[in-house]
């Protein structure tokens, strides 16, 4: 089981970085949260993958824990409130867009990783809130961003804000506060349900 697993883990890495391979010949592509914390998801799977393969240190709780609530944020921002992909404009790798790869399938993958393959009952309770700090950092990072590059992309016209729920120059400020607002209430939701799941699965791995 612990080669299915270190498998497991290290499919989940390879799907992340073949999903952000183009952030690196189009530095504006991330500005996007999904592109920021699906290649986090990937170095920490490589990590997870190498030391269970190798009998290694695991990445902490706290990383772990981490990066499996915003696969989770990703995954629903991309069932939810994103457009289809059009497959006449993303790239396909093995049949696959690289976008299905980044926002869906490593996101579901890495929830299953985080059920099956990884002890439990190990979060402490302030972990919740400090996971939370990476939402109010990215959006000042794009704020800054917007304000000193307001044409820099990668949205179409060259507006700098990824995402229209996050769009200040459409939203307003006012708008834009009550998107936010709502974003950070679901993000604590989420967050509070991870490590709730975490404390009622057993201590030791399912699939150990």
């Amino acid at each position: 089981m612990r080669f299915i697993a270190a498998l497991w883990r290290l499919a989940i890495a390879g799907f992340c970085f073949v999903g952000t391979y183009e952030a690196w010949s189009k530095p504006q592509y991330w500005v996007y949260f999904t592109f920021q914390t699906g290649f986090v998801l990937g170095v920490v799977m490589l990590w997870a993958g190498a030391a269970t393969l190798l009998k290694g240190i695991q990445p902490p709780a706290w990383l772990k824990g981490c990066v499996t609530l915003y696969a989770i944020v990703t995954a629903l921002v991309a069932f939810f409130l994103m457009p289809p992909d059009d497959p006449a404009y993303v790239p396909q790798v093995i049949g696959i867009m690289t976008n299905t790869m980044l926002h869906k399938i490593a996101p579901i993958m890495a929830v299953i990783d985080f059920l099956l393959f990884d002890p439990h009952r190990r979060f402490r309770w302030h972990y919740m809130f400090s996971w939370l700090l990476y939402f109010p950092l990215y959006l000042a990072f794009v704020l800054i961003r917007a304000a000193l590059w307001p044409n820099s992309g990668p949205a179409a016209g060259g507006s700098p804000y990824p995402y229209e729920f996050i769009n200040l120059s459409t939203l307003g400020w006012q708008g834009f506060a009550v998107s936010c607002g709502k974003l950070a209430l679901a993000f604590i939701v989420l967050s509070f349900a991870v490590w709730v799941i975490d404390r009622a699965l057993p201590k030791k791995a399912l699939l150990g």
